[in-house]
């Protein structure tokens, strides 16, 4: 009897407390930074995400999305993620390439014959062992979201190979991206995107690549300028986030983040393309570039120089994963 009257109070004082227990759950963060503005493919993606994730795991994930470089550069992103300081990036493929040089065969110029073949890459079983080769470092990879085909945009028109010769691109860190100028006789310069406007109106550098809308992103301020529809390559972002941090998450929740993220993913990659015909209207439309179309034989002669790229880099992409990607085109 004695034992009973200590038990039953006791019982009773825990289950008062548990709903308080339950109340002080705090929900899990997920911070999801990237460098582009708000209305671009990838910008539009992030916000998606947040929104989906708070109207269906409201009080257990709460997503904070910081644009255009509000809370972590270019420059610092990855190490930002190892260190967990944020929790979800969607980076550049090129970003990848000290962690898993494989995933340098997107950077290759001329690979792909358009989107679709992008597309049907990706759904390869190769494209899906790359998206988790760098798990055990830290980096766990959770979808592919593309945005668009890339042109050349400089001071100067371009319409063949050496009509780059001597000038200064702004690239990502890559040195794929870095042979591919280098094939033209131009200087390659490796800048982070929010530097990019400053640069060119700088002089600094006299041209970029990238899709229509990180172009248009990129343009404020800058002087008429000229942009080649070249198509010559593609800009995919990897969504990532932190390998531990991933894997505490409940299984519950984390697969019901999983199903966001292949809505999401779905949503992204199918407006990609209508994006980027969007903001290529609108800069044409505000005269503050000039269109170069190439013609056939001018667009195989940017081909021809930059392909030897493909031979430089095969064995550490390897040659299995270059024969999956060249057998999604259809020529």
């Amino acid at each position: 009897m004695f034992k009973s009257l200590i038990v039953a109070p006791c019982t009773a004082l825990l289950l008062m407390l548990a709903p308080l227990a339950v109340e002080a759950a705090e929900p899990i963060v997920i911070k999801f930074a990237h460098v582009v503005g708000d209305d671009t493919p990838k910008g539009k993606g992030a916000l998606l995400f947040q929104k989906l994730v708070h109207e269906r795991l409201a009080g257990e994930v709460k997503v904070e999305v910081y644009p255009n470089s509000s809370l972590v550069g270019d420059a610092d992103e990855m190490q930002a993620l190892l260190d967990n300081k944020v929790q979800m990036l969607a980076p550049s493929l090129s970003k990848f390439t000290e962690f898993s040089p494989k995933l340098e065969v997107f950077d290759l110029p001329f690979l792909f014959d358009d989107e679709a073949a992008v597309a049907r890459f990706q759904k390869r079983e190769t494209s899906r062992e790359l998206l988790r080769s760098m798990a055990t470092r830290g980096i766990y990879g959770l979808a592919y979201w593309n945005n668009g085909l890339k042109q050349l945009s400089a001071s100067q028109p371009l319409r063949n190979p050496d009509d780059a010769a001597g000038l200064a691109f702004r690239i990502q860190p890559s040195p794929v991206l870095e042979a591919q100028f280098t094939a033209v006789d131009a200087k390659p310069v490796r800048l982070p995107f929010a530097d990019v406007a400053k640069a060119m109106q700088s002089g600094a550098v006299q041209g970029t690549e990238g899709p229509w809308s990180n172009i248009r992103g990129q343009s404020a301020g800058v002087k008429q300028s000229y942009v080649t529809e070249t198509n010559h390559g593609v800009l995919n972002y990897m969504l990532v986030t932190n390998s531990k941090f991933w894997t505490g998450i409940p299984f519950a929740v984390r697969s019901e983040l999983d199903n966001i993220i292949l809505e999401v993913t779905k949503t992204v990659n199918a407006e990609a393309a209508a994006i980027n015909q969007r903001e290529r209207e609108r800069l044409l439309a505000s005269g503050s570039i000039t269109l170069v179309t190439l013609t056939p034989e001018e667009r195989q002669a940017w081909r021809e120089r930059m392909q030897p790229v493909w031979k430089t880099f095969e064995a550490q992409i390897g040659a299995d994963v270059m024969r999956a990607a060249l057998t999604v085109n259809r020529r």
